[in-house]
């Protein structure tokens, strides 16, 4: 909880100061490449790891077992030792996170979250509906019948949650053993070269996982934090135990304006009761479609599964939950659909690219690519005659548990499945452009740095700030973390890289096969028969008689060309394919087609919304360079892709075709949630409602009368009757309507030195305050590329030289114009850019797409009776 000055407004700041300031002359830009070293790890200066500790403490044994229901859970799904832990740390596991949430986040990115706001036990039965998580089964409200503790003034107003009776003795004190401690680890496996035969346990001590307990929300995670101080606790909330002082407004204390817009939640100099930190499952654990809870807001474990996918979660605004909707960073990140998070947002790359959640079904059945040129480090026994660092590094006080760097094709991906190992020949491409394809391993650590973990060891000093407009700076652009050096740095990264193959094996275990529409309506009919052949049945009762047997035929020869794993030459002709086959080598003969061949399509050739497209994380030279194959980045530019070159290099405008397996379970569509309808929770706490208007006519502008939301509905009819409502939009996108989203509310910031007079502010010059009224696209506040317009206004006015030998004079009068307009009147500053948008989205803006839900026009053309069939035959896989 640091008060700090927030990265975006700081930059809007900095733009506006340099503009204003620079212009008159006297400094000198220049670009000569990163100043020295900053392409480095920065290590240089660590003191080396220590050798391997001791036997890790125990834990201390708490009045309620919290991983009883995970082992129910493994005997329900019938999981294997090494699938069962994956499970539990995908569900647990923050790798040190809670740190990062609590004090770096909002130190470096400039972001408060407001735990009390999203995890008050009072509001327990709204969480859902307001935030889109999961609440705890195993939690319970303070005071209830049967829960432990009887006052949230015992919980600091959370729920209370198994091992919270030993965790809760410890806050405001050292000492505490994180459950992690105590995690009884799979059997080791022979063919790791760590292991020795699998005769040599050398993994990380499992307490760097770091687990704490639950706080009532699945895969959100806390910690008691020893600094705590009880009497300044108190002191801010009025004598009680709770956050409730926290949400007061500064102004009332101070009295002066812009305080309004800062909350008590910003002083950095009282430091909570507990660090709160976010497991993998955060985003991912879900709702089991095959057995939805009765009440979304008091699930019971059977209804829960780890690797759905949330589609309802509001992980975006939950991040920006202490912020004031006037921020300019609320208006930047928090806008994303439910379901939708910018994975972008922390490890900002200035594009507006926010996507779903992914769904992992089927996992062992999904494709693999042979002969990717992958630049990684690999395990291996030693380092030979290797005693450079950068190449081969092997552990301290271990034995041949080593690491060595190269650039190979040969890589493939083991896993085990039903108790034997099966070796996949190739690696997966994980994100949607096709991004995380080093392996599955890596794409799995990878997910671990995006959450926050090993920030400050390894990463946060290598992504954009923001606010750094000079050049020859750190942090004016990203750079790539080293992964060698993480390793070395990073304890929590040695302890979730020994157990990243139970993940995987997790991901490939019966909690990922797929949840067929009959089998979830033979659960809800509970007993009655009800299969394939009543499915069948109902949808043609529905869609038409021989819909789906037509729908197959016509999903063949329209859509298996992008949406079917196994290609003709291996399988038979599409229009004759059995899509719902079994593989009947695998031992649970889940479905062998995937419905989807994860290649790299054209967004140019797909038609949806681009930006998403042109991520830019993993291309060489940026943050997450060592999590992407060389094969991705030597993709061809796209020609056709209506944006500068400058952002169609390093392998960008690609998306790979995704899965259509339970595509029933998975509306609305695309990779931004964008086609269907919109949806939302409709909270009792109106507060606590982020729905927004989306949907404008052909002036662009929000339609008075907006398509009503509907009601986040996870069970078996709510989940059918939105896919067939998304489907229909799908097929015909002149129903769709068109979705933008914009600012809403006005963004005001402050800036400048405003003196006071009494407890009025007088900024110096008379221009103390920007404002940007409400309507302004999200989309251009994410991608305005203000460094580069910065420096290039300057060389506009002082060296049009320069600009010309760039390729760009053409920009230069227009940029010597907009320099001329801000010295007559820095206070018209927004209004400049306003007049000069069309000239800055085609040179300023990293993507200058608006309309969010066009393209993926195939099938349009069909005939209705066809549509209906297609929409009928999917609904059986």
């Amino acid at each position: 909880m640091k008060r700090t000055r927030p990265a975006a407004v700081a930059a809007f700041v900095i733009s506006i100061t340099v503009l204003v300031a620079v212009f008159g002359g006297g400094w000198v830009l220049q670009w000569d490449g990163p100043p020295d070293g900053v392409m480095q790890a920065h290590a240089q200066n660590v003191p080396p790891p220590a050798a391997a500790p001791a036997a890790a403490p125990q834990p201390e044994a708490a009045s309620v077992d919290q991983d009883a229901p995970y082992r129910e859970a493994c005997a329900r799904e019938g999981l294997s030792d090494s699938e069962c832990v994956g499970r539990l740390i995908w569900f647990k596991a923050t790798g040190g996170n809670e740190r990062f949430h609590t004090y770096t986040f909002q130190q470096r990115v400039g972001v408060l979250v407001d735990w009390f706001r999203v995890l008050r036990s009072d509001q327990r039965d709204d969480r859902f509906w307001a935030w889109g998580i999961i609440n705890d089964p195993a939690c319970c409200k303070p005071g209830e019948p049967d829960c432990p503790a009887k006052s949230t003034d015992e919980t600091y107003g959370f729920d209370w949650c198994p091992g919270d009776d030993v965790l809760l003795k410890y806050v405001g004190k050292p000492g505490y053993v994180d459950p992690a401690c105590g995690l009884k680890d799979a059997a080791l496996d022979p063919d790791d070269p760590h292991s020795q035969g699998g005769k040599v346990d050398q993994r990380h001590s499992a307490c760097d996982l770091r687990f704490g307990t639950s706080t009532g929300a699945l895969g959100i995670r806390k910690f008691p934090n020893p600094r705590f101080d009880l009497a300044r606790w108190q002191a801010v909330n009025g004598g009680k135990l709770d956050w409730s002082g926290f949400s007061r407004r500064m102004d009332t204390s101070t009295g002066i304006e812009s305080d309004s817009r800062v909350s008590k939640l910003a002083d950095a100099s009282v430091e909570p009761p507990f660090l709160i930190g976010t497991s993998c499952g955060s985003c991912h654990i879900a709702f089991d479609p095959l057995n939805p809870p009765a009440d979304p807001a008091r699930p019971k474990w059977e209804n829960i599964k780890g690797l759905v996918g949330n589609q309802y979660t509001r992980m975006s605004e939950l991040l920006g939950s202490g912020m004031s909707k006037s921020a300019l960073e609320y208006q930047m990140f928090a806008h994303a659909r439910p379901g939708v998070t910018d994975t972008s947002a922390i490890s900002h790359d200035q594009v507006n690219n926010p996507g779903t959640i992914n769904a992992l079904v089927n996992v062992a059945q999904r494709p693999v690519f042979k002969g990717e040129s992958i630049a990684k480090w690999r395990k291996v026994a030693d380092c030979g005659a290797e005693k450079d660092e950068g190449k081969c590094w092997c552990e301290p006080g271990r034995s041949g548990k080593c690491w060595a760097f190269s650039t190979r094709s040969d890589d493939t991906t083991p896993v085990n499945l039903g108790g034997q190992k099966v070796v996949l020949p190739g690696v997966h491409h994980i994100l949607k452009g096709g991004e995380d394809s080093t392996g599955a391993l890596e794409a799995i650590q990878r997910v671990y740095f995006n959450i926050g973990s090993c920030a400050e060891q390894c990463w946060v000093n290598h992504f954009t700030d923001m606010r750094q407009v000079d050049p020859q700076q750190r942090g004016f652009g990203q750079t790539p973390f080293n992964v060698g050096q993480c390793r070395r740095d990073c304890p929590s990264f040695r302890a979730v890289e020994d157990r990243l193959q139970n993940i995987l094996d997790f991901f490939a275990s019966a909690e990922s096969d797929q949840t067929d529409l009959a089998a979830a309506r033979a659960n809800a009919r509970r007993g009655a028969a009800y299969g394939r052949a009543e499915l069948v049945a109902d949808l043609e009762k529905e869609f038409g008689k021989g819909a789906v047997a037509r729908g197959s035929k016509v999903f063949g020869e329209t859509c298996a060309r992008c949406h079917s794993s196994i290609p003709e030459a291996a399988g038979g002709p599409f229009a004759s394919r059995d899509f719902a086959a079994p593989n009947e080598a695998h031992p649970r003969k889940v479905r062998a087609d995937f419905l989807g061949n994860d290649e790299a399509t054209p967004v140019t050739e797909v038609g949806t919304f681009p930006c998403r497209a042109l991520h830019s994380n993993h291309m060489a030279g940026h943050l997450y360079m060592e999590y992407g194959s060389e094969s991705m980045r030597a993709r061809p530019p796209l020609a056709d892709l209506p944006q500068q070159d400058a952002l169609k290099n390093g392998g960008r405008g690609y998306l790979r075709n995704i899965s259509l397996v339970n595509v029933w379970a998975t509306a609305p569509f695309m990779h931004n949630n964008a086609i269907g309808p919109e949806i939302c929770g409709k909270p009792a706490n109106r507060d606590n409602d982020f729905h927004r208007a989306r949907y404008v006519g052909t002036d662009g502008k929000l339609l008075v009368e907006q398509p009503a939301c509907l009601r986040y509905d996870p069970s078996v009819d709510g989940r059918f009757e939105l896919y067939k409502r998304s489907m229909h939009e799908l097929l015909n996108p002149a129903a769709r309507g068109r979705k933008v989203t914009f600012t809403n509310a006005d963004l005001l910031i402050d800036m400048g030195i405003r003196p006071l007079e009494g407890k009025v502010e007088k900024p110096l010059g008379g221009f103390g305050q920007v404002k940007i009224p409400t309507g302004a696209s999200a989309g251009f506040l994410n991608g305005l590329l203000h460094k580069q317009l910065i420096a290039d206004l300057y060389l506009a006015k002082h060296d049009p030289a320069r600009l010309e030998a760039a390729g760009r004079k053409a920009l230069v009068p227009t940029l010597q114009a907009i320099t001329e307009d801000v010295l007559k009147d820095p206070k018209r500053f927004v209004d400049i850019l306003r007049e000069q948008r069309d000239f800055l989205s085609a040179n300023y803006v990293s993507c200058n797409q608006l309309v969010e839900n066009e393209g993926h026009r195939f099938g349009e053309d069909l005939s209705d009776a066809d549509k209906k069939a297609v929409t009928a035959f999917l609904a059986t896989l």
